[in-house]
This record gives C-alpha cells, sequence and structure tokens, in this order.
C-alpha cells in the first residue's frame, strides 16, 4: 500500500493497470532479418515504453511534489528498459534495432503526455507546479538567485 493518498495514489494506480494490461496483451513478433520501420512489433516496443514511461510518473508523482522528478523517472525508467531490451539483443538475445529504440523513444514521450494529461485532469485542470524552486521577482530562474539561495 503506498503511504500516501490522494490524485498521486489513484494516478499511480491507473498507470499500474495500464501497464500490466498492455505487457498482458503481448505481440508478434517479426521474422528475422525483417525490421519495417511500421512492423507489428514496433506497437509492443510503443505501448510497453509507454506504460513504463506512466507508471513511473504516477508512482513518483506519489513521493515527490516535484512534477519535473516524475518526468524524469518516468521517461528515464522506460529509456533504460528500451536500451536494456536492445543491448540484450545485440548480445545474442534477438535482433537489436535502432527502428524499436525509436519506438521505444516515443512512447516514452506519449506515456508522459498522458501521465501529465491525468495528473492535470486530477487535480481539477490546474497544471501542476514542475518545480517548487524558491522564486526571485517572479522568476525560478538560478541565474536571477542570490548564490546563497541556489545552494541552500
Amino acid at each position: 500500500m503506498l503511504p500516501c493518498r490522494g490524485p498521486g495514489r489513484r494516478l499511480a494506480a491507473v498507470g499500474v493497470f495500464l501497464s500490466l494490461w498492455v505487457s498482458v496483451r503481448g505481440a508478434s513478433a517479426a521474422p528475422p532479418g525483417s525490421d519495417e520501420f511500421f512492423a507489428t512489433d514496433k506497437t509492443a516496443h510503443f505501448f510497453v515504453a509507454a506504460g513504463i514511461a506512466g507508471v513511473g510518473y504516477g508512482v513518483t508523482t506519489a513521493f515527490a511534489e516535484e512534477r519535473w522528478k516524475a518526468l524524469v523517472v518516468g521517461g528515464g525508467a522506460a529509456l533504460v528498459a528500451g536500451a536494456l531490451k536492445e543491448g540484450y539483443d545485440g548480445l545474442g538475445g534477438g535482433d537489436p534495432s535502432w527502428k524499436d529504440f525509436t519506438w521505444d523513444v516515443a512512447g516514452a514521450v506519449a506515456g508522459l503526455l498522458v501521465a501529465f494529461a491525468i495528473d492535470v485532469a486530477v487535480h481539477g485542470g490546474t497544471i501542476p507546479a514542475l518545480t517548487s524552486r524558491p522564486q526571485v521577482d517572479g522568476r525560478a530562474s538560478p541565474l536571477t538567485m542570490p548564490l546563497s539561495m541556489v545552494f541552500e
């Protein structure tokens, strides 16, 4: 059970459900030697990466207030999973393909966009702050802050 309440928990639950659904439905593998950009296995790369990114975003929002952390964790997890899969393929477990990884990247971006849209909807249409960095003169740029505030 997650140690938090509210929208983050619901978002995480939806993300876990969608990720499991996509993983269970599977995809048929392309025959060896054929690596078309729109082959059927690319669908699996896209949706699994989207699921991982969405779940990573949702789970992170349950523990971190700053949304940039959720975006980094969700996107990073999806990209690492895609890179590990292609690395495994390169070591003899399959056929490595930059096209597969391209679909992983596209899926990660789509998953983050969907997760962020759900996050906005859960918060009543209000966009959650990406950061809680102290602001000086209405701007959050470290270049406009005194050094004492940057290194706190």
